[in-house]
């Protein structure tokens, strides 16, 4: 069993919510792609590290996406095409959709 990986940000709450996203909808971490880190979101990665967030590309069978209700690993295909975490049922905020080049290249 792997472990949990370790969501960062600021104030991020046990749902990945953090200072800057915080509805009852906001659960998903992103990893980013230079660090390998999750985040709860691309500004609180830009305010902790000395790199800016650096997106996603076409790679399958990774896991840059994390429910941060349940901590299920989904690939960016899985996430782009769910409306909720496909293991707890949790909806993710569809308003994430206008960040989606932050995220993804």
């Amino acid at each position: 069993m792997s472990a949990t990986p370790t969501i960062r940000g600021l104030l991020v709450d046990d749902c990945s919510r953090c200072q800057h996203y915080h509805s009852e909808l906001d659960i998903v971490a992103l990893r980013c792609l230079a660090c390998k880190e999750f985040y709860a979101c691309f500004t609180c990665h830009n305010t902790l590290e000395s790199h800016p967030f650096e997106p996603w590309k076409e790679t399958p069978n990774m896991f840059p996406v994390l429910c941060g209700a349940c901590k299920y690993s989904l690939t960016k295909n899985e996430y782009q095409q769910a409306s909720s975490c496909p293991n707890c049922k949790r909806p993710f905020n569809p308003n994430c959709q206008m960040h989606k080049s932050y995220y993804f290249a």
